[in-house]
């Protein structure tokens, strides 16, 4: 209760009633909207089957690869600094080369490998989808 002795709340309910309530429809949901392409690979039918296979090995293979250059460089140079020591020594732009190497240089090489399994991902799904539309 306020102060002057009647409820404000209920005061105001009798001068504006409730409106009604309304339906709100985000997306018409006549027919299916889905195309069969995608239907089917969801649903991964028999002839798909083989498709997909291929897709994700070779979305496994170009990992591998790129993994396998980053783990070459990356454990390939200090294996190079341990072997020949001089190389340690070696400077360049006022800075050591393994600081250089490991340091510096290592990050923007990691984000072109990033870069590069990207665009082959996305070729290998490109490639993926038009095989399904022939």
């Amino acid at each position: 209760m306020s102060p002057e002795g009647f409820d404000v709340r209920a005061r105001l309910s009798e001068y504006s009633p409730r409106p009604r309530r309304k339906r709100v429809v985000l997306a018409d949901r006549r027919g299916p909207h889905v195309p069969r392409v995608r239907v089917e690979v969801d649903e991964q039918t028999g002839a798909l089957e083989g498709l997909v296979r291929d897709l994700v090995e070779k979305q496994l293979r170009a990992a591998l690869l790129l993994s396998g250059v980053v783990g070459a460089v990356l454990l390939g140079l200090p294996l190079a600094f341990w072997l020949v020591p001089s190389l340690g020594d070696v400077e360049v732009l006022g800075l050591r080369l393994p600081w250089l190497l490991l340091g510096v240089l290592a990050y923007p090489f990691l984000v072109v490998i990033g870069l590069l399994f990207t665009r082959k991902a996305e070729r290998n799904e490109e490639d993926f989808l038009g095989m399904l539309e022939e």
